[in-house]
């Protein structure tokens, strides 16, 4: 037994008991510092994703964490997933149940979380990466970076001179709230989507609902969601929506035009939303998982999540069990990011999708992607 007792609510049933001593919880956890476990994240979240709920964890009567999160079929998932950059419980450090424990408390078949944060045995650790600003600010980052990593940099340089030559003066905007830029924004990504032959995760509806409700919301402490534009003379050329509370700045979704990808403007587009969120007194600037290549030339600092799958013992343990086995298509090495890639991608068609008729389909149009890139890959082997 683990002490602990669990109550699933609404986030809109939590009193204000339980809202200051979450805010408690944060005061007292640096790593949860991230506007992803914010209350205001979780009361719009909590609103807008089917199923979503809060379970309420305590001690001998005490509050001791809670961890917000959504239902899909008998799984259950961070709130907000597949778009959650990060959660875990909110908890004063080692007082929350563990991952194990949040799974077998809520007693779902399956618990999939891909950015916990926490100390956990279990899982793969991810990193996510970021740029800190020191006491000099952005100009003191950039002079670092430049000095460092000096031809990426003057490429970059020389594609701003080039895009303002081709398209007239370049000027950047951040804090807009006009949802019909959203709304651009969300098109390039599913056209991104379709040309990769990845999961469309704003086909469902409810995720686009998300970005829209959080862009008009102003919550406590700062938090709120906005995005930034870099125009070329009246040509829109990239924009990103991003989450901000206190001094956190989190890069959430970029968005260019392919056709001027030679000039970098969604790069173009970071580095100048930095420069001016700086002046505003933002010093962490998070750009989620590493891998983009030019996350490397950025990015001075790192953090280490974990990505876990907590199966309750029995059928569906033995399923999972096989189904990995039957991943293993592509030889010793590639098998194993095969199955990786396999899993994110049902991790995000499950999460998006709300009926089984739906995940089925996504499924199969994961498996065919897979498959095909298998065997692309063999042919060239």
């Amino acid at each position: 037994m683990t002490g602990f007792k669990v109550d699933i609510v609404k986030a809109d049933q939590l009193g204000e008991a339980e809202w200051t001593a979450w805010r408690a919880f944060l005061a007292g956890n640096p790593a949860l510092n991230s506007p992803y476990f914010r209350p205001s994240f979780t009361r719009v979240a909590g609103q807008v994703s089917p199923d979503a709920a809060v379970a309420v964890f305590s001690r001998a009567g005490q509050i001791a964490g809670f961890f917000p999160h959504q239902k899909r079929g008998s799984a259950i998932q961070p709130l907000g997933a597949p778009m959650n950059d990060y959660h875990g419980v909110i908890a004063r450090p080692g007082e929350g149940p563990t991952l194990q424990e949040v799974a077998d408390l809520l007693g779902g078949s399956r618990l999939n979380v891909t950015a916990w944060v926490g100390d956990i045995d279990r899982g793969e650790p991810r990193n996510t990466v970021q740029v800190e600003l020191g006491d000099d600010g952005y100009d003191g980052w950039y002079a670092e970076r430049r000095q460092t990593f000096g031809k990426f940099f003057k490429d970059k340089e020389r594609a701003r001179r080039s895009m303002e030559a081709e398209l007239g003066p370049l000027r950047v905007e951040r804090g807009l709230h006009d949802p019909k830029l959203l709304d651009w924004l969300i098109d390039l990504k599913r056209d991104q989507y379709r040309r990769t032959n990845r999961h469309d995760i704003f086909a469902c509806g409810w995720t686009a609902d998300l970005l829209h409700a959080l862009l008009q919301t102003e919550g406590e402490n700062g938090f709120g969601a906005s995005m930034a534009g870099l125009w070329g003379g009246d040509r829109l050329t990239a924009i990103e929506f991003s989450l901000h509370a206190g001094d956190q700045y989190h890069f959430w979704f970029p968005g260019y035009e392919p056709s001027l990808a030679r000039c970098s403007p969604g790069i173009l587009l970071s580095m100048d939303t930095m420069r001016l969120a700086a002046e505003l007194g933002y010093r962490t600037f998070d750009f989620g998982f590493e891998g983009e290549h030019y996350k490397k030339y950025f990015c001075n600092g790192a953090r280490t999540v974990r990505e876990a799958i907590i199966v309750r013992p029995g059928l569906g343990a033995a399923m999972s069990q096989a189904a990995v086995k039957a991943l293993d298509l592509a030889g010793e090495g590639k098998g194993e990011r095969l199955r990786a890639s396999v899993r994110r991608r049902w991790a995000a068609i499950e999460a998006c999708e709300v009926t089984p008729a739906n995940r089925f389909r996504g499924a199969m149009q994961a498996a065919g992607a897979a498959l095909n890139k298998v065997r692309s890959n063999s042919a060239t082997a």
